[in-house]
């Protein structure tokens, strides 16, 4: 991340930045909570701590991170509950998203859609193959353009805040249960309802699609509702509940706290 225009608002762009760190984290594969801290931040962007301080209370009241006496300002997880409802919101949002781009997407655009998809549709038409984790960031690029395709700003702002924590549910779930099969197979029927023009169809199929991520967490999102000590003793360092045999963590350059926090190394996503 580059260092700040010192020409432009401090705090403007500390906020934009912090934001911008938050929504790459995956702020739902570590079993222990996520601390930020203000001297390495301040450092990171070449600010003084005034401005970060003042970017973590909008922060806050925007519901990014959370302040607790006596230990520092914390990444906002949401509990299983919250995050179901979540999901059920975006699938109104995304639904509607799909009917628009029916109506206000070009053919150019479509099919820059499909062409995505296409690269992750293996020859002997098992979709997915070995590249789950390409096919992971592909996913959340599917999602990001249909709302971007609707040509409405409203759906696309009020999407922005709730996508932070659908990318990082989705990249965890993308690995459980043959789900990015599943996933691709979705998407190419939404593709294809978008390139007959039917309206009704895609919005159909975009709204049972992300319903069907909102069944999946109620049925195996439990962790989300399990401490960070829980999860250290349930599960080996640095492991998640994924699937069995699901990809390791990569590597990442946060450091533990003597409380059990981590603390992320700035951009604050893990690396």
């Amino acid at each position: 991340m580059p260092r700040l225009d010192t020409g432009t608002t401090f705090r403007k762009e500390a906020y934009a930045a912090l934001k911008r760190a938050i929504t790459a984290m995956d702020i739902y594969d570590h079993p222990q909570e996520i601390r930020l801290d203000e001297r390495r931040l301040s450092e990171g962007l070449g600010v003084s701590r005034t401005p970060i301080r003042e970017a973590m209370t909008v922060l806050e009241q925007e519901g990014f991170v959370r302040t607790r006496p006596r230990r520092g300002i914390f990444v906002v997880r949401k509990t299983k509950r919250e995050i179901v409802e979540m999901i059920t919101v975006m699938a109104a949002l995304e639904s509607m998203a799909a009917r628009l781009t029916v109506e206000r997407a070009s053919q150019s655009d479509i099919a820059e859609l499909r062409r995505l998809m296409d690269a992750f549709r293996a020859p002997n038409g098992q979709e997915g193959g070995e590249r789950l984790a390409e096919y992971s960031d592909a996913n959340i690029s599917f999602h990001q353009a249909i709302i971007k395709m609707s040509g409405c700003a409203l759906l696309a702002e009020m999407t922005e805040n709730l996508f932070i924590h659908m990318r990082a549910i989705r990249k965890i779930t993308i690995h459980q249960e043959n789900r990015a099969a599943r996933s691709i197979t979705d998407h190419f029927r939404i593709i294809e309802a978008l390139e007959r023009r039917d309206p009704d169809l895609a919005e159909r199929l975009a709204r049972e699609h992300t319903l069907g991520l909102a069944a999946h967490v109620e049925q195996h999102g439990d962790f989300l509702d399990t401490t960070g000590d829980e999860l250290t003793a349930r599960y080996p360092k640095n492991r998640h509940p994924r699937e069995s045999g699901g990809p390791e963590p990569a590597p990442r350059m946060n450091s533990e706290t003597s409380d059990g926090a981590v603390t992320p190394g700035f951009p604050l996503s893990r690396e």
